[in-house]
């Protein structure tokens, strides 16, 4: 209970939990779990414009929402994927979220992160740049 009054990034506060309760209402989940909720009232003074809110589950990252998602939080379709679901293509493969700087990240050979400390010298090999030359 305490995590929830004061870490943001480990999910949603209480108080932003409670504003988004009251103020709006839910929308749908996606397969990751993320929450989506869309204002009742309009803002920004017009009729048409209804501000849109995630709540992740777990770590607030937003690399783990998905395509469909995105372009309904940002505005660029009007429905949500749970009414009219993104067509997707035969060439599309699934969502994956950013894992940089995770344990899962790729590292590739001779990278000063992959845990190896030499590196494997190339047929046109780096040359620094000199003012002399």
């Amino acid at each position: 209970m305490i995590e929830k009054l004061f870490t943001w990034w480990n999910g949603s506060t209480f108080g932003a939990l409670l504003d988004i309760k009251r103020r709006s209402h839910f929308v749908g989940e996606d397969d990751y779990g993320n929450r989506y909720f869309e204002d009742r009232k309009s803002s920004l003074g017009t009729d048409n414009f209804h501000r849109r809110y995630v709540v992740y589950k777990g770590l607030a990252e937003p690399s783990k929402v998905p395509p469909d998602w995105h372009g309904w939080l940002h505005h660029v379709v009007d429905t949500p994927p749970t009414e009219v679901p993104l067509k997707r293509q035969a060439w599309e493969k699934d969502h994956k979220p950013n894992l940089t700087g995770t344990a899962f990240a790729t590292r590739p050979k001779g990278a000063i992160s992959g845990g190896t400390d030499h590196r494997q010298s190339t047929y046109s090999d780096y040359e620094p740049w000199t003012p002399d030359a």
